[in-house]
């Protein structure tokens, strides 16, 4: 009689009975949630919203860690390299389904990791210096025409959202605009606003009370429609460019071979923490839009997101840095 198919049962069951008691005593330690961007952006005051309400939930805090660089590949990269225990978490964007298009990186966006949930929607905010001689976008887009090359803008990172939808503004408009790239948002913001660059898209939590105090000129709104934080901001659709649209994401990840039950409980937990009216009035207020999913919807998403990336970024001849 052959004992291997009998011992490989008994290993797979003790193997199920291992992870089954890991997920019942999860977390008995804190959680790192990892934000690939610097401290100041919009990425980061999310993080920091969420975590303080999903270390509630867990019983343990949730410790929020900057990691700045490439795009948000070098976060990335770490997480998708972390034990698969559910103690490590990305707060990534929808610049993760945008960079493999762009790039090569040293992580998959799908076999690496197990989607917990996506947070919340957004709108870019189209933003210049006060010194451009631009008050709408359609006379920037004008003025850009007649200085080709002279103008410059800022991302929070090569690859990352911000240079993919300026990248794409570009494109559609028939513009030349030379590249900067930061290492986050808030750095890129401080340089716009000393006039070492001329032009941005970003958040609305970041770029919107900027805005607001007079330091920089805000021209359009990324979305289909006015968003209700700028009502008095046109969409770049009806100010210049008819069709256009750029929504981006944010959403947590863990490494791929987390447990199941352990990414059901942190999709459990987040969800609680995104219908709690404080983070709903916090992230509102920061121009952003709440929302939740499943872990299965939120993988379809970003499958669904890295196929149409892939195809704009073919058809408009975007190249990565």
């Amino acid at each position: 009689m052959n004992p291997f198919p009998s011992l490989l049962i008994a290993c797979a069951l003790n193997l199920a009975g291992v992870t089954i008691a890991l997920a019942q005593t999860y977390p008995s330690k804190p959680v790192r949630l990892i934000i690939p961007f610097a401290a100041g952006g919009g990425v980061d005051a999310v993080g920091r919203t969420i975590a303080q309400k999903l270390g509630e939930g867990l019983g343990q805090s949730v410790v929020v860690e900057n990691r700045a660089g490439a795009g948000g590949s070098i976060a990335t990269e770490a997480v998708a390299r972390a034990a698969a225990d559910g103690y490590t978490l990305l707060l990534t964007t929808h610049g993760h389904a945008i960079q493999p298009s762009l790039q090569k990186t040293p992580w998959d966006p799908v076999r690496d990791f197990a989607p917990v949930m996506q947070v919340l929607n957004f709108a870019f905010l189209v933003t210049v210096h006060p010194s451009v001689p631009a008050k709408t976008m359609k006379e920037f887009i004008q003025f850009a025409k007649d200085n080709p090359g002279k103008l410059s803008y800022g991302s929070s990172g090569s690859g990352g959202p911000i240079h993919f939808a300026v990248e794409i503004l570009k494109s559609i408009a028939g513009i030349d605009i030379v590249h900067v790239p930061y290492k986050g948002n808030g750095p890129m913001t401080a340089a716009l606003i000393a006039g070492e660059i001329q032009m941005s898209m970003d958040s609305m939590a970041v770029s919107l009370p900027q805005v607001r105090a007079g330091k920089l000129r805000g021209l359009a709104v990324s979305g289909s429609r006015r968003w209700p934080l700028a009502a008095d901001i046109p969409t770049v659709s009806e100010a210049a460019l008819p069709g256009y649209e750029e929504l981006g994401w944010h959403g947590v990840l863990t490494p791929a071979a987390t447990p199941r039950e352990i990414v059901v409980k942190l999709n459990r937990e987040l969800t609680r923490a995104s219908t709690l009216p404080d983070v709903r009035e916090r992230l509102l207020g920061l121009g952003y839009e709440p929302t939740s999913n499943s872990p299965d919807a939120f993988a379809e998403k970003i499958r669904t997101d890295l196929a149409k990336y892939a195809r704009i970024v073919k058809e408009a001849g975007i190249r990565g840095e």
